[in-house]
């Protein structure tokens, strides 16, 4: 990935440099004793990527097994996981191939390394945007079904769910592929910043519509059965935790990254800036956390599902 300060992952293995900011044209310690580096180890990235590839296959897996689960909905649902999987496999492969060039069993050529660095930003750049996309499009899904019940089947059908699936793919890619190209361009990674800010501002207002929606339901009914005043507001508080959760993850998951990318902009050569700057490791597992995390939200709260993954791992042994 394009970082403002620290050389690529493959690359600064292939030449044994530690992180510096030679690039912003600082010295050392010009960040001052105050700025903190939080160092991650390659081990992390292998470990969290792994239980990442591991969740999101069981759920690919689920979903294809169970004909019951191919509404667009799961569609939707599995091409998250797809996404999220995409990033496993892309940081598993980054990290396996830094340990290899770090223990010297392999050996490569530093174009040869820079060609493979480019290739898989592009899979985790792609992912990344594929990941927020399907995000959206699951949270327009769920609106749908809840403003629009009754037209929910005509609206959202499976040739209109396909389509958007491949729209979003092809968007990735290409997206992805222009970004690790003209990353130095301040307009490309303002482009990526707004796509971030519009995505959050879209899953919020969406969310929090249909949580109004639904504690308005949930007063019709207490006026219908009589019941107190207290198990309505208990439920709207619930569903308001729930929902802060859920934003909460997505937004300390993804936000430092883009941050990372707007301070490229805003002040390249700062030292607080080229402080945020040595941290983009850490950023990179907050979106290896938000690839775990997903399965827990979106799939593994499917009863369904859960049923259809124990059978497949009843059946597997």
């Amino acid at each position: 990935m394009p970082t403002q300060g620290p050389p690529k992952r493959l690359l600064g293995s292939l030449n044994s440099t530690s992180i510096t900011t030679s690039h912003l044209g600082l010295a050392t310690n010009q960040t001052g004793s105050w700025c903190l580096h939080v160092s991650i180890p390659d081990g992390l990235f292998l470990s969290l990527g792994l239980v990442s590839l591991v969740e999101n296959v069981l759920v690919v897996v689920a979903i294809t097994k169970n004909r019951n689960l191919h509404s667009p909905m799961y569609y939707f649902i599995c091409c998250l996981a797809l996404s999220d999987l995409m990033v496993s496999v892309s940081i598993v492969l980054e990290t396996t191939i830094i340990l290899l060039l770090e223990a010297g069993i392999l050996v490569a050529r530093a174009a040869l390394v820079q060609q493979l660095d480019n290739v898989i930003d592009v899979l985790i750049c792609g992912s990344m945007v594929s990941s927020l996309c399907f995000l959206g499009v699951i949270a327009i899904d769920r609106y749908i079904s809840i403003f629009y019940a009754l037209r929910y089947h005509s609206i959202v059908t499976l040739s209109r769910a396909r389509r958007a699936v491949v729209g979003i793919w092809v968007v990735s890619i290409v997206s992805s592929t222009l970004f690790i190209t003209y990353y130095k361009h301040t307009a490309v990674l303002l482009c990526l910043v707004t796509f971030f800010l519009a995505m959050l501002a879209l899953m919020a207002i969406l969310y929090v519509h249909m949580l109004s929606r639904a504690c308005q339901h949930a007063q019709g009914i207490a006026r219908l059965h009589k019941r107190r005043h207290s198990i309505r507001q208990g439920f709207c508080l619930k569903g308001a935790a729930t929902l802060t959760i859920l934003l909460g993850i997505f937004f300390l998951c993804w936000a430092p990254f883009f941050l990372h990318l707007l301070l490229i902009v805003l002040c390249p050569q700062h030292p607080t800036c080229s402080c945020i700057f040595k941290n983009f490791n850490l950023f990179l597992i907050l979106i290896i956390l938000s690839s775990i995390v997903d399965p827990l939200i979106y799939a593994f709260r499917s009863q369904e599902l859960r049923m259809t993954l124990k059978e497949v791992l009843l059946c597997s042994w």
